[in-house]
């Protein structure tokens, strides 16, 4: 059996300082976070009524937004989902491949780890492709991106290019602190679809 891979040494962003350049310009964007860490990513940036935090759910992160890019069709919809998370439900990029959201985009932090359970390897630091995947699912021109460089020369795209837009970026296995992120998933989602849609209950 050939030896797994490791995560490449050419890595250089930091994932928090990331999600914070992404969500500097949200507007009004709705951002759906996976499970983990990336929950804690982008809290960190700001508890915000318009965040799904998906604490509980692994695999759902795309599939939730995608929902909401139906039900919000002028509002741009960002998931950020870690890989581990998108790999447990790989099979949303299809469905939205087919049906093509132009509102929603989706970035996806990988370091190759499953970061909240001790930094097991996942897919992607075997080879899985997550871009060929998006691409074979019928993204168009999803991008790989690397550095801060790229991150930069990628954000209009996030939050204004016709999707639905895809993005993987490569990320150091090193997170920041856990924060005090509300955990009553009833909550959460009442506030999330009072923000959505400006009413309460």
């Amino acid at each position: 059996m050939a030896a797994r891979k490791t995560k490449p040494a050419a890595v250089t962003l930091e994932r928090r300082k990331a999600v914070t350049r992404i969500l500097s310009r949200r507007g009004d964007a709705a951002v759906v976070t996976g499970i983990g860490n990336a929950v804690h990513d982008v809290a960190s940036c700001g508890d915000d009524a318009r965040n799904m935090y998906l604490a509980g759910i692994m695999g759902g992160a795309s599939m939730v937004a995608f929902g909401v890019a139906l039900a919000q069709p002028k509002r741009r919809v960002l998931v950020i989902t870690g890989d581990g998370e998108l790999l447990a439900g790989i099979g949303s990029l299809a469905t939205i491949g087919v049906e093509k959201p132009k509102n929603l985009a989706i970035v996806v932090l990988d370091n190759q780890a499953y970061g909240a359970t001790g930094n097991q390897l996942t897919h992607t630091a075997a080879g899985v492709d997550l871009v060929g995947i998006a691409a074979a699912s019928g993204f168009a021109d999803p991008a790989l991106i690397t550095d801060a460089a790229g991150l930069e020369a990628a954000m209009a795209d996030i939050y204004d290019r016709p999707g639905p837009y895809f993005a993987v970026l490569k990320v150091k296995t090193v997170t920041g602190s856990r924060l005090d992120v509300p955990r009553d998933g009833t909550y959460v989602s009442r506030r999330f679809r009072a923000a959505m849609t400006g009413r309460e209950g």
